[in-house]
């Protein structure tokens, strides 16, 4: 071997050196980088990360003990991700949970080499963000929101119970590729529901006051809240400008409609932090996310608010609360 050949050798196996021995060390406190949108004292928020970390437990991570978290919340700010992800990198984690797709792609901006474990992430593939749902081939893996065609369930079920509804405003952030998509699935099915659907494009705080204010002029209008970092984040204004004007609301998670909205219709995006658990600890134990596969919602809910119903004046179909999985009285 040649002397330039060997050196080179040396060279990489004392670069690659002290992650292997990084893993093989039992006793070292391992570190976690968590990149979220929501603040860590949302009630919401509060009891995703209780389940992660009881999960964890279960698998034999405390804290304290041989785990560390280090927490960074993003508020749906892009620039504020970006930021934040470079800072997480840094602190040299041997894992990084992260959801939703701005946070994901911030992260992976930021680092080819650090795994990374997501939740709440509607098309990794489209996003670039794994080469496929089998195989990711790459530093990150995780769950899927859910498939793009429940979009088309949220018409309907807002159809169902407020068949008069003739004008449905979309709540979305027209930048994110997954508002484009739920948009379209809307918009196919529309038709044959007589129904138009009005894309309600919004950035921030004043421009979703002033979207809702200004359609919900006319009568007989209805409103879907499609996912997003910005009305995850907003949900507490957007449920009580949805009661303002009195516009009976579909949303695609339940913590929209414990919060007094009208009804969603979505997966269980806790269950997804306890799934996500599993693959944290399988990483910590040696796993590459490249072999991971990445995992669709394996149930979906239906979530029913009467007190809102009778707030708005509607009466729920039988048929609606036949097939919901949870009625709040």
């Amino acid at each position: 071997m040649k002397r330039r050949e060997f050196i080179t050798l040396l060279s990489g196996a004392a670069a690659a050196w002290p992650l292997a021995a990084r893993a093989q060390q039992p006793g070292r406190v391992r570190r976690i980088g968590m990149l979220v949108t929501l603040p860590e004292n949302d009630p919401e928020e509060t009891a995703r990360n209780a389940i992660l970390l009881q999960s964890l437990e279960q698998m034999g991570w405390t804290v304290g003990r041989n785990v560390q978290f280090d927490r960074r919340q993003t508020l749906g700010d892009a620039e504020r991700a970006r930021r934040l992800a470079v800072e997480l990198i840094s602190l040299m984690p041997d894992v990084i949970f992260s959801t939703g797709s701005l946070n994901v792609g911030a992260l992976l901006q930021a680092t080819q080499s650090v795994p990374i474990v997501f939740t709440v992430v509607p098309d990794p593939v489209g996003a670039g963000f794994v080469d496929s749902m089998s195989r990711p081939g790459r530093n990150a893996t995780g769950f899927t929101q859910f498939d793009y065609s429940i979009s088309g369930k949220w018409l309907e079920l807002l159809k169902e119970i407020a068949p008069q509804v003739t004008r449905v405003g979309v709540l979305r952030e027209p930048g994110l590729t997954a508002a484009v998509a739920q948009f379209a699935v809307i918009q196919s099915v529309a038709p044959s529901l007589r129904v138009e659907p009005v894309p309600l494009n919004v950035r921030d705080t004043n421009e979703i006051e002033q979207a809702i204010r200004t359609f919900a002029r006319p009568a007989g209008d209805g409103l879907i809240v499609v996912s997003s970092p910005l009305t995850i984040f907003h949900r507490e204004l957007i449920i009580r400008l949805a009661a303002q004007h009195s516009l009976p609301a579909v949303y695609y998670e339940r913590v929209y409609v414990t919060g007094g909205g009208l009804v969603s219709y979505g997966p269980d995006f806790r269950e997804q932090f306890r799934r996500a658990a599993g693959y944290i600890d399988r990483i910590l134990k040696g796993e590459k996310p490249a072999d991971l596969p990445v995992q669709a919602p394996t149930k979906y809910e239906v979530v029913i608010n009467l007190k809102t119903a009778k707030a708005l004046g509607l009466d729920v179909p039988p048929s609606v609360l036949a097939i919901a999985d949870e009625v709040i009285e």
